[in-house]
């Protein structure tokens, strides 16, 4: 963070007559770990901890004030901006301090896609100049302004990743990092179990364009027919892009999954045509490189040097890592799943070349009245998709197992980890694939542990 004039900072926060004097601040923190002279320490109420309890010793480590929701002993007045949430504070400054710095910005959103497509305009981007992106989850209304305090001077470009999980959301998001040109990857049903329908979802996305200026690009996913349908608001121009179909901007065709990773050709209707081949497996992330090139290229940098970036892009986590473990191929994949990414990834797998092809399936959280149909669909999927043997893990997965089998699929249920682990252990022989997907929350690295550790 650079140091910025505290007035600057709270402007729209602080109430009239607080004085800020001449002082400039270098850090904005919630941790009390973290304070030190002339910081500000926003104060986060919390089920095991509360800030409000530190906010003193905050100030007497040599803070320049302290953001409370509400008064606290031994802090005066003149010390504390209060705002009721916490959340909103961080906002009005991550805005105020994005406006003293001119990066262009890329906003990324979507249901499924979010987090690789942010990497990939990243690894587009980053060859030509000082670029920043999201870093871990920092996609919502904490992290986001902890990204834009990363913002300096020297910042030429930022990738900006925004998720939601209500109407609103990404409105806030959007008008604080002040998007240069936004993408939305898809609509899928993630959050549904909050927002009611895909259409409120299809909405709550297209709030990306609250942030955008006047005739600012817009990536969109031409195959979703929610996006298709959705009005746009005047101000921002879209760019469609689409697998296959060649009256989009930008298309792919010629789609070829390989051992590492996807080749096809790329069809610009701006820039021309071009062979490209990207590291990643299945054709959603073909989707995913199509809009990070458009994103890129529509703020005016070259296309054949954004796609030598893109052709480099690595992922992060657990999402979709290869792992040679062995003589048997590993695709983690449990950083997180839905419906909509799980049917992406048993795509991907039915066409991943091995001898035989296990899954490893668990939970996907968060779908409400959806998740036991949901679940069911999976087991179909699975039955179609070319998978030797399913194992599940989660009491919702059960459901499907019971529908997988039902299709002559052979699956067993896995009550714990280590009979996750032993049925892989088991069963698996070099040359064999093995896919691990679900929800972050079901924690299938765990069964990786125990089945890359007995394989040794």
């Amino acid at each position: 963070m650079e140091k910025i004039r505290a007035s600057i900072l709270l402007n729209g926060l602080a109430p009239e007559g607080f004085d800020a004097g001449d002082a400039e601040v270098s850090l904005v923190t919630t941790d009390s770990r973290e304070v030190c002279p002339g910081c500000i320490f926003v104060a986060f109420p919390g089920e095991r901890f509360d800030g409000h309890d530190f906010a003193a010793k905050a100030l007497e480590a040599g803070a320049f004030c302290v953001v409370l929701n509400h008064p606290v002993e031994g802090v005066p007045a003149e010390k504390a901006v209060l705002c009721a949430d916490s959340y909103h504070a961080m906002m009005v400054m991550g805005a105020n301090y994005r406006s003293q710095f001119h990066p262009r910005v890329v906003g990324v959103t979507g249901s499924v896609g979010k987090t690789t497509t942010k990497q990939m305009c990243y690894a587009a981007i980053e060859g030509f100049g000082n670029t920043i992106k999201t870093e871990g989850n920092q996609n919502n209304e904490l992290g986001l302004p902890r990204t834009m305090f990363r913002i300096g001077n020297e910042t030429e470009y930022a990738v900006v990743e925004m998720g939601m999980s209500h109407l609103g959301e990404i409105e806030r998001l959007s008008r604080c990092a002040r998007p240069d040109v936004g993408i939305i990857t898809c609509i899928g049903v993630s959050h549904i179990g909050n927002l009611g329908s895909q259409e409120n979802i299809c909405k709550a996305k297209l709030e990306i364009c609250a942030g955008l200026p006047e005739g600012a690009p817009l990536v969109l996913n031409g195959d979703d027919p929610f996006l298709r349908k959705a009005e746009l608001p005047e101000h921002v121009r879209p760019v469609w892009f689409s697998l296959g179909d060649e009256g989009a901007d930008v298309c792919a065709l010629s789609i070829q999954q390989e051992a590492d990773g996807m080749s096809f050709v790329l069809e610009d209707h701006e820039e021309g045509t071009f062979m490209v081949h990207i590291p990643a497996m299945g054709r959603h992330n073909v989707a995913n490189a199509l809009a990070a090139y458009c994103a890129a290229t529509r703020l005016g940098l070259d296309a054949r040097k954004v796609l030598r970036g893109i052709s480099n892009f690595e992922q992060t986590g657990m999402r979709q890592k290869i792992v040679h473990s062995n003589g048997v191929d590993v695709i983690e994949d449990c950083y997180n799943a839905n419906p909509d990414s799980m049917k992406a990834a048993l795509a991907m797998f039915r066409e991943y070349p091995c001898k035989r092809r296990f899954a490893l399936l668990g939970d996907m959280l968060e779908l409400g009245d959806l998740s036991r149909e949901a679940h069911e669909e999976v087991g179909r999927q699975a039955a179609e998709s070319g998978i030797d043997t399913l194992i599940t893990y989660g009491e919702q997965a059960r459901r499907t197992a019971v529908v997988a089998a039902a299709k002559g699929l052979t699956t067993l249920h896995a009550n714990t980890y280590r009979e996750a682990a032993d049925a892989l252990l088991r069963l698996m022989q070099p040359g064999d694939a093995l896919l691990v997907k679900a929800s972050r929350g079901m924690a299938l690295e765990k069964v990786l542990e125990l089945f890359y550790k007995e394989q040794q």
